[in-house]
């Protein structure tokens, strides 16, 4: 048995270490590199993302927001993203059995919609003044392109303006099993991320800088 563990032991290392090199965000802990690695090739390979990575800046605070329809798409964001993202997740998603250590681990800032989502709003502001990056799934929820029309939440459009930074809009598509949270992870689909030119909302500008935020997730020649 001894000889199985000496075996196994330097595979998995190895393993972690060649994962950790598919690793394109520097995640500042060891043990993050290989799960950027593998994340990156599960959704390039198995869920055949398409689509240029997000051009973030090198540095510097930015907000990234994106259409949700599925469990997967935070997935996809990361896999296209150069930079960690730090998502804003309800809390009760943030507490789910078994993935709580995971959200916690790369930074997720759970948002108590039902008590005092304030906190999670100063949590956000307090990460781009320092320079890091949000994402943010505005609609609030999976929202599938044949739901009736849900108005954004202003939220990502507040954090721009009080944090002097752009946004940076993705619209996703082409996952399987739209409208659930895992099975669409398991289904295997030709996953399609399309980045948008950024916005930088101004001060006074914020239902302009919302309605222009629903073009740029709806789908291509839908005009919300």
């Amino acid at each position: 048995m001894s000889g199985y563990w000496l075996i196994l032991i330097p595979a998995l290392m190895l393993l972690a270490w060649w994962l950790a090199g598919q690793a394109e965000a520097d995640w500042g802990h060891w043990y993050l590199q290989p799960l950027d690695g593998l994340n990156r090739l599960f959704c390039r390979h198995y869920h055949r993302l398409q689509g240029e990575p997000i051009p973030l800046p090198e540095q510097g605070g930015a907000i990234v927001v994106a259409n949700h329809l599925s469990g997967l798409d935070p997935m996809l964001l990361l896999a296209a993203s150069p930079r960690p993202l730090r998502f804003l997740i309800a809390a009760e998603e943030y507490r789910r059995f078994g993935f709580t250590w995971l959200f916690r681990a790369v930074g997720c800032i759970p948002v108590d919609r039902h008590g005092r989502p304030e906190k999670a709003f100063r949590e956000a502001l307090k990460a781009l003044q320092a320079g890091e990056v949000i994402a943010i799934f505005p609609h609030g929820k999976i929202h599938l392109d044949n739901a009736p029309r849900r108005r954004l939440k202003p939220g990502a459009v507040r954090l721009a303006e009080l944090a002097n930074c752009p946004i940076y809009p993705v619209r996703l598509d082409g996952m399987q099993a739209q409208g659930e949270i895992f099975t669409p992870v398991f289904r295997r689909a030709h996953a399609r991320l399309a980045s948008r030119p950024p916005r930088q909302c101004a001060v006074g500008q914020a239902e302009d800088c919302l309605q222009r935020l629903e073009q740029d997730l709806a789908p291509l020649g839908v005009t919300p």
